[in-house]
């Protein structure tokens, strides 16, 4: 008897643990979305937002050898109790240049989860929910539909998203 496994949908998530002086500012991510705010242009690209990138696409390479290059990336901001809608990062009508990969990451976040909706064959509209807190991330196939949950109640919750391209 054989077993082959045909496809897999794995979620990626954990604290973005970096060296000791090279840690991410949390601050300088929130200006950058200002600042593009005030600017009307697209998130402006920064130091922090960089060692992010680069800890995300080495981390995943070197423990899961999935090389990923970038598709695109914004902030939002999400007020107390503040609920998204189920959104999902690809096309479905030009799946060919869709993100293979969505990764939501807690700037200044607090109390907040992620609900990622999927599909286990006959088993339909299964999810998975996360806590997303500051300097966490979770990464997971476009394809699936997600919301945010903010539970806190006192102040806003900022998180950075990226997609990326599988090679």
């Amino acid at each position: 008897m054989r077993k082959t496994i045909l496809s897999e949908q794995a979620l990626y998530y954990g604290d973005v643990e970096m060296p000791k002086g090279f840690e991410i500012n949390p601050l300088n991510l929130t200006n950058n979305f200002f600042d593009s705010l005030y600017r009307k242009k697209s998130f402006l690209l920064s130091k922090d937002w960089e060692k992010l990138n680069v800890y995300i696409k080495d981390f995943v390479n070197l423990n899961y050898n999935l090389p990923l290059v970038n598709k695109d990336t914004w902030s939002n901001i999400f007020l107390p109790n503040e609920r998204t809608e189920s959104m999902m990062n690809v096309d479905p009508v030009d799946l060919k240049n869709s993100p293979d990969f969505t990764l939501l990451y807690g700037i200044n976040t607090v109390d907040c989860e992620i609900k990622i909706l999927y599909d286990d064959n006959r088993r339909k509209g299964r999810s998975w929910t996360i806590p997303l807190t500051q300097n966490k991330f979770v990464m997971f196939p476009s394809t699936n539909m997600y919301s945010i949950i903010n539970r806190q109640k006192e102040s806003l919750n900022f998180i950075q998203t990226i997609t990326y391209e599988y090679l």
